[in-house]
């Protein structure tokens, strides 16, 4: 009987830690071509896999393995995660868990939100993924709530509130474990909120710190605001932050200030359109770097900073990239928020280029213009020269690969009074967008430190999915008008494609199991190019979300 209990102890154990997920793999993920641990495929959020059995020759030969529907017709922006053949990933309203190879369902867990929470949502109905930990499923919800469900069955363990939708707070984020605290950030800067990020203990949901995004007149910083616009000042936090172990600091983009009538609000309105670098157990910010400051045209720092070791005129250097919304392409050093490069990589019409002594960039009249309430058309539009879709980058070839944005905007300000709950911008949004012919979107291979382009490949409806690198030489992305794509790394050939039936936003990652490298994207049309442009070709576009798998055929 003794053993009998022994050998059920030890199957139990077994059974546990299958599910069970570690600090230290986590830090390993980036190289972990087993599994997809993280956000970003990695801390250090690059995107790039090491696998190469999917390359220039055999991609060709990619077809589906199978297709998992989320019975949901919103925008599917979610990245999967893979851990011991089981793959998680969130909509809008659950999450689930599928078997890798089968693409059968393991269990689903529903969200429920009040009816009224969409009406406070910005720019789609959405959830952008989930991070594991310790056998918990870690995820945020429309209205605000963060939640840790069991790996094993979906079942919830804790729930906490981070804000009140009536206020116009919603979550879209993916959470980030990093030191063993669950961090998140909040959306909501349309409708005159104050950011901030929350750090959570991941075994009890207990609430650990909270840092604003926008500082208190007490607070460093609190000078750059006037009067109570900081209690309206945005700088919303709904992408998720790069972490590095080693230097224990997370890296997490604010976005921009509010209202975007610049004029309400003099000063340079810390911390929006900035990088936070933060303590992870504390939240204390370390460093920070300003973008934009004061600025009118919706430029957030929201997305992906991106983390790389680099030769920077010679020297070994920890970098932080950013392909920021304000068109130029950004290199820190991450130790100490030093600029090293900042060069434009789009059109880019309101600054000449950024002072590299103060970090401030050099503006031009079309930023005078538009501050004064003169009607303007700048470049890049308030969509920016990249919106939220994560790039890539390849240390092997030293390229950045992102879907960018070729158009601009009009812009004016009008005045504006807040009411909670309501959109809070200051901006005539009747006529907004500066079209022109030709290709609105390209996907470019960057080099960071010079902002220029090896290649690009146009696409006339921009591209809006997150973009994958491979040591195989190939780049993965999707279209708008449904297909995913595979290009060549070196040249921008596209080598590949295939139709998944709704508009690709999703963020491809790519693992290998049982000596086979798959590829996994979400399809699913609906995200904020959709809702805004009014692009009448993508009429015929028909929503609904899936989560589409590929091998190559044997």
């Amino acid at each position: 009987m003794k053993r009998f209990a022994m050998a059920a102890s030890l199957v139990m154990l077994a059974s546990n830690c299958a599910y069970a997920q570690t600090t230290e793999q986590l830090v390993k993920g980036a190289t972990d071509t087993s599994n997809v641990l993280n956000y970003g495929m990695g801390y250090n959020l690059q995107r790039f896999s090491t696998l190469n059995q999917i390359n220039k020759d055999t991609v060709k030969n990619l077809v589906p393995v199978w297709n998992y529907s989320f019975n949901d017709d919103r925008s599917e922006e979610s990245q999967p995660l893979v851990y011991q053949g089981v793959i998680y990933v969130t909509s809008h309203n659950a999450t689930m868990a599928v078997d890798a190879k089968t693409g059968k369902q393991i269990w689903k867990s529903k969200v429920e939100y009040p009816a009224e929470t969409p009406r406070i949502v910005c720019c789609g109905i959405i959830n952008r993924g989930a991070a594991l930990y310790d056998g918990k499923v870690f995820r945020t919800t429309l209205d605000a709530n963060v939640i840790a469900l069991d790996a094993k069955d979906g079942k919830e363990l804790w729930r906490q509130k981070a804000a009140d939708i009536k206020e116009g707070y919603s979550m879209t984020v993916a959470p980030l474990v990093a030191d063993g605290v669950v961090i998140t950030g909040i959306s909501g800067a349309e409708f005159g909120t104050r950011g901030f990020i929350d750090g959570w203990d991941p075994a009890t949901g207990k609430h650990l710190w909270r840092t604003h995004s926008i500082p208190s007149p007490d607070e460093p910083g609190g000078d750059t605001w006037k009067g109570d616009t900081w209690k309206l000042g945005g700088g919303s936090t709904w992408i998720t932050g790069s972490y590095d172990p080693e230097l224990n600091t997370v890296y997490w983009g604010i976005g921009n200030p509010g209202p975007f009538n610049s004029a309400v609000r003099p000063g340079d309105n810390l911390y929006t359109c900035s990088v936070l670098a933060m303590d992870p157990k504390t939240g204390k910010i370390k460093w920070h770097y300003q973008f934009s400051p004061n600025n009118p045209f919706d430029y957030d720092s929201v997305a992906e900073m991106v983390l790389a070791d680099m030769n920077v005129e010679g020297k070994p250097t920890k970098v932080l990239m950013d392909a920021n919304r304000n068109g130029f392409f950004y290199v820190l050093d991450r130790t100490n928020g030093k600029l090293l490069a900042a060069n434009p990589y789009v059109k880019v019409n309101w600054a000449t280029g950024i002072d590299m002594k103060t970090g401030r960039p050099i503006e031009t009249d079309v930023s005078k213009d538009a501050r004064e309430g003169k009607k303007v058309t700048v470049y890049p539009s308030i969509l920016g020269g990249k919106n939220w879709e994560p790039m890539s980058f390849n240390p092997q070839t030293g390229l950045a690969y992102a879907n960018t944005l070729a158009f601009g905007g009009k812009y004016k300000a009008e005045p504006v009074t807040f009411k909670q709950g309501e959109w809070y911008l200051g901006m005539d949004l009747t006529d907004p967008w500066e079209f022109g012919d030709g290709a609105r979107g390209h996907l470019k291979a960057i080099d960071p430190m010079t902002g220029k382009a090896k290649w690009e490949a146009p696409a006339d409806i921009p591209r809006f999915s997150g973009v994958l690198s491979t040591a195989g030489g190939v780049v993965f992305t999707g279209a708008l008008t449904g297909e995913f794509e595979a290009f060549d790394a070196d040249t921008g050939k596209k080598l590949w494609q295939f139709q998944t039936g709704s508009g690709i936003e999703g963020q491809p990652v790519t693992w290998q199991q049982d000596g086979v490298q798959y590829i996994a994207v979400t399809s699913g049309y609906g995200g904020v190019y959709s809702l805004f442009s009014g692009d009448e070709r993508l009429a015929k576009v028909p929503p609904g979300g899936s989560l589409w798998v590929f091998a190559v055929k044997r």
